[in-house]
């Protein structure tokens, strides 16, 4: 079963392109482990989680985690594979390609409260990436041996003792997917994160 946004991407358009590629990071944008950060896409897929995520303004989500002293990004994508023919699966790049206009036509970075919590969800994230796991295709909360974009997050969260937000609440009943799943304003409407900068 394929994802549920392959059906929804047939009645979008995409809302923003760069015809030469540049990251919108800004130079000066500082970052720490644990930080969330956040992209609005300009693709079919990406508005198709903007479609969905009726409340939400950005449509993808990763964590910032420390790689031998490099700020790097660690998410779960749907089509975005380290080379053809490899499968899905969780993966770092640097911030200035996370956040490539390829990719990104907005962007933010968002902040834990607690420093520590924020500090070992970074590292239960990078463990997750060396462990090599699979993007998950069916959006299954319960399911962690697989993961999708905001569950990585949360779930990084949640070893390191900090609930983002509670249950799943977002549920499909479509040809190609049926789930219950959180998407990224579940995050970003959490009480324990705060905004540290925004940009496009």
């Amino acid at each position: 079963m394929r994802s549920w946004w392959i059906l929804l991407t047939l009645l979008c358009l995409p809302c923003c392109q760069r015809q030469v590629p540049r990251s919108i990071l800004p130079a000066d944008a500082e970052m720490r482990p644990g930080d969330i950060v956040f992209r609005r896409g300009g693709s079919m897929a990406s508005n198709a989680v903007l479609l969905a995520d009726r409340s939400g303004h950005y449509s993808h989500v990763g964590i910032v985690v420390d790689s031998c002293g490099v700020m790097m990004v660690v998410h779960a994508v749907p089509g975005e594979p380290e080379y053809e023919g490899a499968p899905d699966r969780v993966k770092m790049e640097r911030p200035e390609r996370f956040f490539s206009s390829l990719n990104a036509c907005e962007g933010e970075i968002c902040r834990a409260h607690d420093s520590i919590a924020a500090r070992r969800a970074a590292s239960a994230a990078l463990a997750v990436y060396r462990r090599g796991v699979l993007f998950d295709h069916d959006y299954d909360s319960n399911d962690t041996t697989k993961l999708y974009c905001t569950q990585l997050v949360i779930e990084s969260y949640r070893k390191a003792g900090v609930e983002l937000t509670g249950p799943p609440t977002h549920t499909y009943d479509l040809a190609l997917l049926q789930c219950t799943c959180w998407l990224p304003s579940d995050i970003y409407l959490s009480q324990d994160i705060y905004s540290v900068r925004a940009f496009e």
